[in-house]
């Protein structure tokens, strides 16, 4: 592969990491769901299965949080020398969870990395297989009450796909 074929396959597969992550946090099936190969499989620890078995169990258990963010840190991509279509990476997270814990408002916070197998199958770039390694978690009770005090001007993001993230038409006149 080229340099400029390998920046280029480095840009769509972080591309692909990030709309994982959108499919997630905005609650978006399908868009979470065309991140992964049909065939691909994943080993997350409470969860071991096909990648699109995976997105019904993450999109179901994420509907229950009140709020979720997920965070991508240092990303290593690395090609297979011996087929340019497959690559390894190792991608940091941290993740954000809003839950209600015994009705009390909480804050859950896990960070660790994902191992993934990438692979480019005609023109595209998707998960052949995504594993979920925890570093360290830890939960908290929700600190945030002054969003409704000084800081209630804010403009708040969604938890779904009515977020505005996805009003094209008012951000095309913003």
């Amino acid at each position: 592969m080229t340099d400029l074929g390998t920046l280029i396959a480095k840009d769509a597969i972080r591309d692909l990491c990030a709309r994982y992550m959108r499919g997630q946090d905005r609650l978006d099936h399908a868009l979470q769901l065309a991140t992964f190969w049909p065939d691909a499989t994943t080993d997350y620890g409470i969860f071991k299965g096909s990648g699109p078995a995976f997105v019904d169990f993450a999109q179901d258990l994420l509907t229950s949080h009140l709020a979720n963010q997920h965070l991508i840190g240092q990303h290593l991509i690395e090609f297979d020398p011996a087929s340019p279509d497959r690559a390894f990476g190792e991608v940091y997270y941290y993740a954000f969870h809003r839950i209600l814990d015994e009705g009390v408002p909480t804050d859950m916070t896990i960070c660790g990395r994902y191992l993934d197998r990438y692979e480019k199958r005609g023109d595209e770039w998707r998960f052949g297989h995504r594993t979920e390694l925890v570093d360290w978690a830890r939960k908290e009770p929700a600190a945030d009450a002054f969003l409704t005090t000084e800081l209630a001007a804010c403009l708040l993001g969604r938890h779904d796909m009515q977020d505005r993230s996805y009003d094209r038409a008012w951000l095309a006149t913003a």
